[in-house]
Parts: structure tokens; C-alpha cells; sequence
């Protein structure tokens, strides 16, 4: 069983900066990409961040320059730093990760979700 789980979202004023963080355990043998995905209330599920196995970065452009993407491969983490928040940022924040289980299968999980209120 793999699990994706998420934290750090948290209601913040415009202009302020948060972490999350999405932590991946479970019988993994190894992951390639992750990312952070948003959706925000009425609109559809978009890309924010990605991140693969070698450290290559992709970002929506309405966040380049303001959200960070990382990871640390021996925890199996991947985080999202996001500063210069802005209200249209607002949105369930969703980690996903590409990863090879121990039994060799190739997935892609999800975690729950953790929501991000940026107030004007």
C-alpha cells in the first residue's frame, strides 16, 4: 500500500508565504516525478509544480517566481514553498507522484489534498 499525505495549508493574507509538504510511504521502489496540482472551487484540477527524480523543474507560469519545488528522494518528500501569495491562489492543493512499487508496477497516486485560503 502506498500513501501520499499532505500538510501545511493553512489560511494566510496576501503577500505571505507558506510550506507544504507531501510525504510518500509505503512499499516504493523508487519515484520519478512529483508535483503539486491545485483546484480551486468551480474550475478544474491544474498543474502548479513538478519535479523529477534528477531534480528538473516545470511551473504554471502564474507561479513562476513565487512557488519553489523540491524534494528530498531519501524521505520521499516533496515540498512547495509558495510566497507573494495572492487571493487567486486559493485551492485545494493536491501532491502526486509517479513512482515504481516494490512490485514492480508503475502507478500514479494522489494524497488528500490540503487547503490553501489566501485572503485579500
Amino acid at each position: 500500500q502506498v500513501q501520499l499525505v499532505e500538510s501545511g495549508g493553512s489560511l494566510v493574507q496576501a503577500g505571505g508565504s507558506l510550506r507544504l509538504s507531501c510525504a510518500a510511504s509505503g512499499k516504493i521502489f523508487k519515484i520519478n516525478a512529483m508535483g503539486w496540482f491545485r483546484q480551486a472551487p468551480g474550475k478544474q484540477r491544474e498543474l502548479v509544480a513538478t519535479i523529477t527524480s534528477a531534480g528538473s523543474t516545470n511551473y504554471t507560469d502564474s507561479v513562476k517566481g513565487r512557488f519553489t519545488i523540491s524534494r528530498d528522494n531519501a524521505q520521499n518528500t516533496v515540498y512547495l514553498q509558495m510566497n507573494t501569495l495572492k487571493p487567486e491562489d486559493t485551492a485545494v492543493y493536491y501532491c502526486n507522484a509517479l513512482l515504481v512499487r516494490a512490485d514492480w508496477n508503475v502507478a500514479v497516486y494522489w494524497g488528500q489534498g490540503t487547503q490553501v485560503t489566501v485572503s485579500s
